[in-house]
């Protein structure tokens, strides 16, 4: 049974246009063909790009936060609570009015007091500044640096600068050495992002970058073994373009240089739109869609790789939502941080913080307090 699913998925009607089977890609006449089992190599490569991220981390990215004078903002911590640290883990980390009322009577707090536990709880995960600028920097070195010098290759060939020139030879296309290595560093540092994605900065868009980075390995994989390889190389590059400027400006944002921060925004800005907005659907999804049938009748292929491309398409357009969104900001002065971006909630004493400071005690989740009144934080 698994036998029989294995070779109808790899069935070449489902991924070659008709008259063409799998052995017209074997290699021969010194023309190197793509193969599925190239795609191997990319696990090891994202293992290593994430022990490599993980000691630039510690003694690259960590000692020049330092130096750019990064620094983690004082947090309030949560006093140790079960009641509520097991309702927080287990349940939600946003409390509704009921459920404020019931945890009061079970942790013996007063309700004020469960809302700050929880306000306090919920900084305490949020990550530190110094965390999003090592992430920055570390995207930067591991991927906008050795993709651009990749790119230099491309611009020389045809196919760059003539979309007609794509599909000639389609799928007849030996395989370059550059595009072998492009391929596997994006595929490889694709699934570094998605073994990491627990682990690093929650943004309010997560589950759109779960999709992307989901949609990017299968189309990556796809065209690789369908040999789509030059327009598969065409969307990565497009999709390259922009991430140096944004990781840059997130890197100087938190390093406090909000001018700097600000021009490279602009710059991202300009550039996400004019590469994902634009030229992406109207030139490269164009390509993908007309061209190919002026050579060929449609199969399942052409139309699973047009579905993916308009996915990932539909999530650029909802970034360039929050990129315009973030660009009227800036042109008004209001811009303050990445829209993406979690806040911390402020934390202000208030009443209920003088009881506690009178008796000098420390109970029911309430913060703990020295001698002086002060607040034991971070």
């Amino acid at each position: 049974m698994l036998q029989t699913a294995y070779d109808y998925f790899w069935w070449h009607r489902l991924w070659l246009p008709e008259n063409l089977t799998w052995a017209d890609l074997d290699d021969k006449d010194g023309r190197v063909y793509a193969k599925a089992s190239d795609l191997y190599i990319s696990i090891p490569l994202a293992f290593l790009f994430l022990v490599v991220r993980y000691i630039f981390e510690i003694h690259v990215a960590t000692p020049l936060a330092k130096v750019l004078g990064v620094k983690n903002k004082v947090k309030l911590r949560a006093v140790p609570n079960p009641v509520l640290e097991t309702f927080y883990k287990s349940c939600s980390k946003h409390p509704k009015q009921n459920d404020l009322e019931s945890l009061s009577r079970a942790s013996k707090c007063t309700v004020r007091q469960v809302e700050r536990w929880f306000r306090r709880r919920r900084n305490q995960d949020r990550p530190s500044l110094q965390k999003k600028f090592r992430e920055a920097r570390v995207l930067i070195m591991l991927h906008c640096q050795p993709q651009f010098s990749t790119f230099c290759t491309f611009v020389q060939k045809p196919w760059f600068h003539d979309l007609r020139e794509v599909w000639k030879d389609f799928p007849k296309q030996t395989m370059l050495p550059s595009q072998y290595w492009y391929y596997m560093i994006e595929l490889g540092f694709y699934w570094s992002l998605l073994f990491r994605v627990a682990f690093d900065v929650k943004r309010k868009d997560f589950k759109e970058q779960i999709i992307h980075h989901v949609a990017t390995i299968v189309l990556i994989s796809f065209s690789w073994c369908a040999n789509y390889i030059r327009v598969g190389t065409l969307v990565l590059v497009i999709h390259d373009a922009s991430d140096f400027f944004l990781e840059s400006a997130k890197m100087f944002n938190y390093a406090g240089w909000k001018e700097t921060c600000n021009n490279l925004f602009v710059v991202f800005a300009l550039v996400f739109i004019i590469t994902r907005i634009i030229i992406l659907p109207f030139w490269i999804l164009h390509c993908t869609w007309v061209y190919p049938l002026e050579i060929y009748p449609p199969f399942f292929g052409y139309y699973f790789f047009n579905v993916m491309l308009w996915i990932l398409q539909s999530l650029h357009v909802f970034w360039a939502y929050l990129i315009l969104g973030m660009a009227h900001k800036f042109l008004t002065g209001k811009l303050e941080e990445d829209a993406r971006s979690d806040k911390d909630e402020t934390d202000l004493p208030d009443e209920d913080d003088e009881e506690p400071a009178k008796n000098g005690a420390v109970s029911n989740g309430h913060s703990v307090q020295n001698n002086n009144n002060h607040h034991k934080a971070d």
